[in-house]
């Protein structure tokens, strides 16, 4: 990738301008919104120069939730929600709305460019997936890395970087159980900080996108191993 352009969405100032000056030493261009509303308008007008979007839950005129619905509706540009909120139904709720990470504050800013840092790596390997299209279908599930679509019963399913990633995993080697570490390292990379239960976090979401209906649930549950994708009349 050439130039990466990162929207902070942030109201404290002292915080903002500590990230600022940290992403730039790192060689990214940064653009600061002070709001929600202020958010909304520079990605409407810069949308095909952003990267990646680092953005507060709480701030003025539209807290990150609602900037991140919005979003969501226009675009798949990854997003790490930054909050103090850290409480396992907060995350879920950030996850739901189109998050891609979170991480709780106060953090650590190592952490924080290291979670920068994979979500780049990814959207570098989706890059060089471009071309030629690449479609994975099981059952009657199908994602096309060309176009980063995923249907079921022939119908959309919109998925964060992060769901698409682990679906795309699953989908690379179906009847195989994988692992919750195996599944971390290449889905969040081996430099990841966090606990192994983000991986539960995502699957979870993921159903409740495509797969919430038990009767024609894909995505199975190994007790002990981790998961696999294999058709419910299949599991052993």
């Amino acid at each position: 990738m050439a130039e990466i352009r990162i929207l902070l969405v942030e109201d404290e100032e002292s915080l903002a301008s500590f990230i600022s000056e940290e992403l730039t030493f790192e060689e990214y261009q940064v653009v600061h919104a002070k709001d929600g509303a202020e958010a909304l308008k520079i990605f409407d007008e810069q949308q095909e120069q952003l990267s990646l979007i680092l953005l507060d839950w709480m701030l003025p005129e539209y807290d990150g939730i609602t900037v991140a619905r919005r979003i969501r509706r226009k675009s798949n540009i990854p997003i790490i929600m930054m909050t103090a909120r850290d409480q396992l139904t907060d995350k879920i709720t950030g996850l739901d709305v189109g998050a891609d990470d979170y991480i709780t504050k106060p953090f650590d800013i190592e952490e924080l460019l290291a979670r920068i840092r994979v979500i780049i790596r990814r959207l570098e390997q989706m890059e060089q997936l471009k071309e030629p299209p690449l479609v994975y279908q099981y059952q009657d599930l199908s994602l096309d890395l060309a176009k980063h679509m995923v249907e079921r019963f022939d119908e959309p399913i919109q998925l964060t970087q992060k769901e698409f990633g682990l679906l795309l995993e699953l989908m690379k080697r179906p009847e195989e159980v994988l692992t919750r570490d195996e599944l971390l390292n290449v889905v969040w990379g081996y430099d990841y900080f966090g606990q192994t239960n983000v991986v539960d976090v995502y699957i979870r979401s993921l159903r409740n996108k495509m797969d919430y209906n038990p009767e024609t649930r894909l995505i199975q549950t190994v007790r002990g191993s981790g998961y696999v994708l294999r058709a419910d009349h299949e599991k052993k």
